[in-house]
């Protein structure tokens, strides 16, 4: 990769892992299901009347919204609400490289390897060591809400692979459009009409640039920068890069939300980091190992965000 494009894919991944701790200052501002919807409706106003019709079946970006902007990012603000720390919640959701792998071996009958299964095990052992770490220290419904979010991560980059749009940007800018009314409808069932009103009484400018952080920077840039290098350069000299996003999570975390790392954290985002490494990166074995492993990077990197 050229230097410049070298440098922009460190800087997306430095804008997703520091959207973690923007969700968190946001969780102060708004419930974690209007949160979650606004960002989705900042995101596709005015986006979807620039970027054309969807290139791919309705049923596809009403997959992916469902398994993505609903349940995804529902669960993984929810859990954050509930007590998950932003840093801890960057490396975690990294999971959803092994929950990619099987669901693909499940339903796309794409046989992973030894590699990618040693990955897998390295990975577990990672979220084993964090589920440890903060049974002693945090929420463990937080943990869990943000384990079941990488899962449906995995289940939106399996119909993502099956779509197989041929412009990313187009493709997540029309899913930005399906989670805003289903969970404006979850937020006023789950959280209250009058705690949303509130939320928007108390509007802010730092409410407002939490909103346009997640909604232009973390997913318009973010997903049009990563879409524009994978459309230059392979996936496999891409997608590494997507690793820097709990370091960089980790870290900002720590830095301006004052979250404390622990010895058992650094040795949990270890295995975990190089667990998905081998896990997104190592060939699948089969027919079908050459689009996986272009595949499994490339959309992984949607829940970065």
């Amino acid at each position: 990769m050229r230097p410049v494009h070298t440098a922009l894919a460190v800087l997306v991944a430095a804008v997703w892992g520091f959207n973690f701790v923007v969700i968190q200052i946001g969780l102060g501002h708004f419930p974690p299901l209007l949160l979650s919807a606004l960002r989705f409706l900042v995101a596709a106003l005015p986006a979807v009347f620039l970027v054309g019709r969807p290139r791919v079946a309705w049923k596809w970006v009403l997959g992916v919204g469902v398994a993505l902007g609903i349940a995804k990012f529902g669960l993984l603000f929810t859990g954050m609400a509930a007590g998950m720390p932003a840093g801890l919640s960057s490396l975690v959701l990294q999971i959803q490289a092994v929950f990619t792998a099987v669901l693909a071996a499940v339903v796309l009958r794409e046989r992973p390897g030894r590699v990618r299964v040693l990955g897998m095990v390295v990975a577990l052992a990672g979220i084993a060591v964090a589920a440890a770490d903060t049974g002693l220290s945090g929420p463990a419904t937080g943990f869990a809400l943000v384990v079941a979010a990488a899962a449906c991560w995995g289940v939106s980059n399996v119909l993502t692979r099956r779509a197989a749009p041929p412009d990313a940007l187009n493709f997540m800018v029309w899913v930005c459009t399906v989670p805003v009314v289903p969970l404006l409808g979850l937020s006023l069932l789950l959280e209250g009409p009058d705690r949303d009103l509130a939320a928007l009484r108390a509007l802010d400018w730092s409410g407002v640039a939490v909103i346009g952080y997640v909604a232009w920077v973390s997913t318009v840039f973010g997903f049009g920068a990563w879409g524009y290098l994978l459309r230059r350069y392979p996936a496999s000299a891409v997608a590494p890069f997507s690793l820097l996003v709990p370091v960089f999570g980790m870290s900002s975390a720590a830095l301006v939300l004052g979250e404390p790392v622990s010895g058992p954290r650094w040795l949990a985002a270890v295995l975990l980091v190089g667990g998905v490494g081998l896990t997104s990166l190592a060939p699948a074995g089969g027919r079908r190992g050459a689009a996986t492993a272009a595949g499994a990077p490339a959309g992984a990197v949607g829940a970065a965000r």
